[in-house]
Parts: C-alpha cells; sequence; structure tokens
C-alpha cells in the first residue's frame, strides 16, 4: 500500500514540474504570433520623425527708403489680401510729384513755343524769299526805266512804295515775334510752382530739424545743413521771379521794336512824297537802284534758305517731344514711389516676426515683417532607402507632436528632385580618399486631407510623424 502511495506522489510531482514548461511555451507563442502580427501591420508603412509642417510665408519689404508714419497691425493678426499695413511719410515723394508735373509743364510750353517758330519761320521764310525776289525784280526795272527816261516820277515812285511793303514787311516779322515771346513768359512762370514747393519743402524741414535740435534729438550740423538748403530754396525761388522779369523786359522790347517798325513805316510812307520831287536825280537814282539791286539779289539767295531753317526749328520741336517724354517717365516714376509709401498684404494670412516700429527709417528691401499663409503641408525627409516604397497618391496618417492625441489624413503629392544636402549653400564633395558613405535624405511633399478647424491649430515649423502606407 506504502508503494502505491509514492507512485502517485511521483505521478503528480511530474505534472507539477510540466505546468511552467506550458506557460512558458504560451507566451513564447503569443510572442511570437504578437511579433509576427506588428511586423506585418508594420511592414504595411514608411515613417520618419525627419518631418515638419511648411507654409508659404511672403516677407513684406519697402520698395523705398522712408520713415514709418504709421503702421495699421499688430503681431499675430490676420489681414487679408489689399489691407493697408503701413504708411510711409509720403511728403517727399508727394513733393517729386508736383515737381514733375511742373517739368512737364514747362516741357509742354517749350514744344508749344517751338512749333510756334517752326511756324513762324516757315511763314516769315516765304514771305521774305517773295519780298526779296520782289525787290529785286524792282530794282532791275527801276534800273531799266532810269535808262529809258531819268525824267520818270514812276521810277522814285516805285522804289519809295517798295520801301514801304519792306517797312511793312517787317512790322509784320515782329508783330510775328510776339506769340512766342509771350509763349516763352508762360514757360517760366511755369517753374515758379516748382520753386516755391522746394521752397516750401526746405522750410519745412528746417523747422522739423530745429525743433529736433531744440529737443537735443539732432546736431547743429544738421541744422545748419537744413538751413543752407532753405537759403538754397529762397535763391532758386528768387532767381525764378528774376527770370519771369527778365523774360517780361524781353516782351516789352520787342513791343518798343513795333513802335520804331510802325514810325518807319510812316517814314516810308513820307518817302513816297519825297520821290515825286527827286525825279531830277534819275542818274543818282540809277546807281541807287543799281546797288540796291545787287543788295536784293543777296537778300535773295539768303531768303532761299529759309527750309533749312525751318528745319533747324523742327529738330527743336523734336528735343521740346523728347523733353516731355523724359518728363512723362519722371512724373510716372514720381507717382509710382508716391504709391509706394503705402504697404498692402499681398495675400490672406497672419502677420509674423514683425520687427519695426513708427517713426523708424527704414531701407529699401528691409524685411519689415512676414504673412503666414493658411496654406499649409508636411515635409517629410525620407531615407534614400525608403523612397522604392513610397509613391505620389498613397494615404499617410499625420501624428501631431504637439498635439499627441491628433491624427490628422494625408496624402503623398510629390518628391524633392534632389536630396536635401544636394541643395545646401555647400554641397558635400566626395571626390576624395576620406568619403564616408552616410544615407541621404529626400524631402516629400504630404498634402493635408482634412479642410475643417483642426488644421487651424498648425503652423508651419511644427514637428510631425507622418506614416505612409505602402501596401
Amino acid at each position: 500500500m506504502s508503494l502505491k502511495m509514492e507512485d502517485v506522489d511521483q505521478k503528480t510531482e511530474k505534472k507539477r514540474s510540466r505546468i511552467p514548461i506550458y506557460v512558458v511555451s504560451f507566451l513564447i507563442i503569443i510572442s511570437v504570433i504578437g511579433g509576427l502580427i506588428y511586423w506585418l501591420y508594420t511592414r504595411q508603412f514608411e515613417t520618419t520623425d525627419d518631418a515638419f509642417i511648411e507654409g508659404n510665408i511672403v516677407q513684406i519689404s519697402p520698395k523705398i527708403s522712408a520713415h514709418i508714419a504709421k503702421i495699421h497691425v499688430k503681431e499675430n493678426q490676420f489681414v487679408k489680401k489689399g489691407d493697408l499695413l503701413i504708411e510711409l511719410e509720403s511728403k517727399e515723394f508727394e513733393v517729386k510729384v508736383e515737381k514733375a508735373k511742373a517739368e512737364l509743364k514747362a516741357a509742354q510750353s517749350t514744344r508749344e513755343k517751338s512749333l510756334a517758330n517752326v511756324e513762324l519761320t516757315r511763314k516769315t521764310g516765304k514771305a521774305d524769299l517773295n519780298q526779296a525776289v520782289s525787290n529785286f525784280e524792282t530794282t532791275k526795272t527801276s534800273i531799266d526805266q532810269a535808262k529809258i527816261t531819268s525824267n520818270s516820277k514812276e521810277n522814285g515812285i516805285e522804289i519809295a512804295l517798295n520801301q514801304v511793303k519792306t517797312a511793312e514787311a517787317n512790322l509784320r516779322q515782329i508783330q510775328a515775334q510776339i506769340p512766342a515771346s509771350e509763349a516763352n513768359l508762360e514757360q517760366v512762370k511755369a517753374q515758379i510752382p516748382a520753386s516755391e514747393a522746394n521752397l516750401e519743402m526746405a522750410q519745412s524741414e528746417f523747422n522739423r530739424y530745429l525743433s529736433l535740435f531744440e529737443a537735443g534729438d539732432v546736431s547743429k550740423q544738421t541744422v545748419d545743413r537744413a538751413k543752407a538748403l532753405l537759403s538754397q530754396a529762397k535763391s532758386d525761388f528768387e532767381s525764378a521771379k528774376k527770370q519771369v522779369e527778365i523774360v517780361q523786359s524781353n516782351l516789352n522790347s520787342i513791343r518798343q521794336q513795333i513802335n520804331v517798325a510802325t514810325a518807319r513805316l510812316n517814314e516810308a510812307k513820307t518817302n513816297v512824297k519825297n520821290a515825286e520831287n527827286d525825279f531830277q536825280k534819275s542818274q543818282t537814282e540809277i546807281n541807287s537802284a543799281q546797288s540796291q539791286s545787287n543788295e536784293s539779289l543777296g537778300r535773295v539767295e539768303e531768303a532761299k534758305a529759309f527750309p533749312e531753317k525751318v528745319q533747324i526749328e523742327e529738330s527743336g520741336v523734336s528735343n521740346a517731344e523728347a523733353q516731355i517724354a523724359q518728363a512723362e517717365a519722371n512724373l510716372t516714376q514720381a507717382e509710382l514711389e508716391l504709391s509706394y509709401t503705402k504697404i498692402y498684404a499681398p495675400e490672406d494670412g497672419f502677420i509674423a516676426n514683425k520687427s519695426v516700429q513708427e517713426g523708424q527709417l527704414v531701407q529699401s528691401d528691409q524685411a519689415l515683417m512676414a504673412v503666414s499663409q493658411r496654406e499649409i503641408w508636411v515635409v517629410a525627409n525620407f531615407k534614400e532607402t525608403q523612397i522604392e516604397k513610397i509613391k505620389p497618391g498613397q494615404t499617410v496618417l499625420i501624428y501631431i507632436d504637439a498635439y499627441p492625441n491628433l491624427i490628422l489624413n494625408g496624402t503623398v503629392e510629390s518628391f524633392q528632385a534632389g536630396t536635401g544636402s544636394r541643395f545646401n549653400v555647400f554641397p558635400p564633395e566626395n571626390a576624395s580618399g576620406n568619403f564616408v558613405k552616410v544615407v541621404q535624405r529626400i524631402p516629400v511633399k504630404i498634402r493635408f486631407d482634412e479642410s475643417d478647424e483642426r488644421l487651424k491649430l498648425l503652423v508651419p515649423g511644427m514637428s510631425v510623424i507622418p506614416k505612409v502606407k505602402v501596401k
């Protein structure tokens, strides 16, 4: 009986010793199955922790150098395309516009004057030629008549009448100078507003620097420089007024010449009467007529050159038109620079990296702030050994480091045409004996599929972990 009990105890101990083996075997089987399941699951994905959110960020920079007059936005404020962001001080550029307008008006006045001179030269040239030919023919006729009859009264009368015509032509020629002189007067008067605007600008600058000097913000040298500019502006303004007086004086002189020419015309008419008493001096008149004939011939040759004079005056018109084109270009440039004093938002987005204050002097192309647009995407730097399985159009699970419980869906959109290191400022040079092979990374662009409010939580630069489903 005792033997049987011992056999039972031995069998019981053998069974108990086998239980841990079963448990370990079960756990190993479960681990293998779990590992297999995890391996089968993870092999469907390619992932990397070298990934960030990217977005379009537009830098805001001025196109001109000026002081900031007003800033209309705050840091992190949302703006729409076309919203006014910054106003620069525009007084200097407004003065440039007015100056360009004055220069354009002066150039237009010069063109009108040149056109008047062309027309005047054309008319007086023909008149002078006709007059010179007429005088030449008249003197020849007078010589012939004087030779035929020394007692002919018509000889002296004819000459006197021709003198009347000459005086009348001279009077008309002088009178024709009036429009050009008046046009010149208008031209110099047109320079007054520009000089006056410069004077006002210089006065304003002097007053401003004087106030700053009294407050201790600028040096006396700056005030003296502004005072010198003010003195120069006053001198230019007085010079412009003096030029108006000179041109006005020239116009008065021409009018006095008209009075003289009128007096000569009256004198020529008196000579007609005197010629009736001089018919007995026919022989002397013959010699005088011969001399006048030679002189008239010279005037005819001179008058024939009037087309060349017209061409010279027409070249003045061309020069004036070129000046108008230049003045119009200057005006356009001045108006363009004036428009640059207001800086508007180029796109919708949030204000970021604001680094300026009102009153600050900014330079052209200086970064003032940035507009971060709402459109964002993911740039994931996958190893080159992972790229084989990744294709455009594959779905992506995107885990956000900042929001552990937020998982967004995305799609592979495209690959960068080159590794990240290839676009460094100094790309690696591998043509050396100490080469070490390094696995390269290729940036992959992933777009978000969601268009809901959750994307507003994300900003460029945040770290993410994308998982691309490759199977």
